[in-house]
């Protein structure tokens, strides 16, 4: 009887505890098959690839997020997810949450405060306003992949919605002795930004500005320690989305001759046909100011990128997607369909001012 009774009282206990509070665990699973052609190979020429890819259409993840009630409408939060590699069952960056691993507080009145790792400011916020919701092929293609980083050591803040109105700042320390603004090694600099949003039944507005340092703590590469002057709207009008943006990169602790700006637009539009197709077409462009570039730096150049693709709901957590898209670069640009670094270890550019067509097709899960 001693028994059952106590196991009673934990059962309550143990109930009225989750009545205050919540684990939820998430995630997606992308994988298929890709296409690339005049990949430069070192050699003078250039090579076609086909392979097996996961996360083209979106990176696959697994997270867990979770809320406390704390009463007077303030709660206690945490986050912590990971991108995964599903060819090959590894995890993002060799991290064990290599997108955010935060905690915080938020409250209906004052906000949301929170400190960890997270996207970066412009990551989190430029999705919504491309096309192609950063795909493989989308708006980080032509900056190589500036627009979607993570930062780490973030102390963050999210205002309430204030008549469709809304900010968020960010502030990552860099954590160094001796130098504010470095990072250690392998890492960013300290880095920061502000957001603010206006959104409406009809369109939504967004303006960036951000600060991205190297782990010296210096703008050095306008695609990979940066600041940046973003702009971009929404705008629906019955079953289209049309979508339009406008960023501006400088770098002025570039090395001398080097460019150090660049200027990126875009304009694209989705369909919904039916609650289960949607097509999206845009066009990507980028220009890069007067100087010279290395092996890590692109000198003066531009670049057009055209990509069309479609998706099919199998389900309300299923769906498969298709994708296709050319860039066109001028004499001295190697922009590549997707958004590679200029000196990764494992290159998609072609040779400069030679044109690229790539393509994918797979299927996403979310759970």
């Amino acid at each position: 009887m001693k028994t059952t009774l106590g196991a009673v009282v934990l059962l309550a206990a143990s109930s009225a505890v989750s009545a205050q509070s919540s684990v939820t665990m998430y995630g997606r699973v992308d994988g298929g098959i890709e296409y690339l052609n005049h990949i430069a190979n070192g050699n003078g020429g250039s090579s076609t690839r086909w392979s097996a890819e996961g996360g083209d259409w979106g990176t696959s993840m697994f997270g867990l997020k979770g809320t406390e009630d704390l009463g007077g409408g303030s709660a206690a939060i945490f986050n912590l997810e990971t991108a995964v590699q599903i060819m090959n069952g590894t995890t993002g960056g060799g991290r064990l949450w290599s997108r955010r691993a935060y905690v915080g507080l938020k409250n209906d009145t004052w906000g949301q405060l929170q400190a960890g790792r997270n996207l970066f400011i412009d990551s989190d916020g430029v999705w919504a306003f491309d096309p192609f919701v950063q795909q493989a092929v989308s708006s980080a293609s032509l900056v190589r992949g500036r627009n979607w980083q993570q930062t780490s050591n973030n102390v963050e803040y999210h205002s309430p919605v204030w008549n469709g109105l809304d900010v968020q700042g960010q502030y990552s320390f860099g954590n160094q002795p001796g130098n504010f603004n470095a990072g250690a090694e392998g890492e960013f600099g300290r880095s920061d930004g502000i957001m603010l949003s206006y959104h409406s039944p009809l369109f939504d507005l967004r303006g960036i500005y951000d600060e991205l340092r190297d782990s010296s703590g210096r703008f050095s590469n306008i695609f990979t320690a940066s600041r940046e002057y973003f702009v971009g709207g929404n705008l629906r009008v019955h079953k289209f989305k049309i979508q339009a943006a406008y960023t501006h990169y400088s770098a002025p602790d570039s090395p001398p001759g080097i460019s150090d700006t660049a200027d990126h637009y875009w304009l694209g539009a989705t369909y919904e046909a039916t609650p289960k197709w949607a097509v999206t077409a845009a066009g990507f462009y980028i220009h890069v100011g007067e100087g010279g570039g290395d092996a890590s730096h692109d000198p003066a150049s531009h670049a057009m990128l055209y990509a069309l693709g479609a998706t099919y709901n199998l389900s309300a957590r299923t769906f498969l997607y298709g994708t296709v898209a050319y860039v066109d670069n001028s004499k001295d640009g190697t922009f590549s369909v997707f958004a590679t670094p200029r000196d990764s270890s494992t290159p998609t550019s072609p040779m400069a001012g030679q044109s690229q067509t790539g393509a994918y097709v797979g299927m996403m899960h979310v759970f």
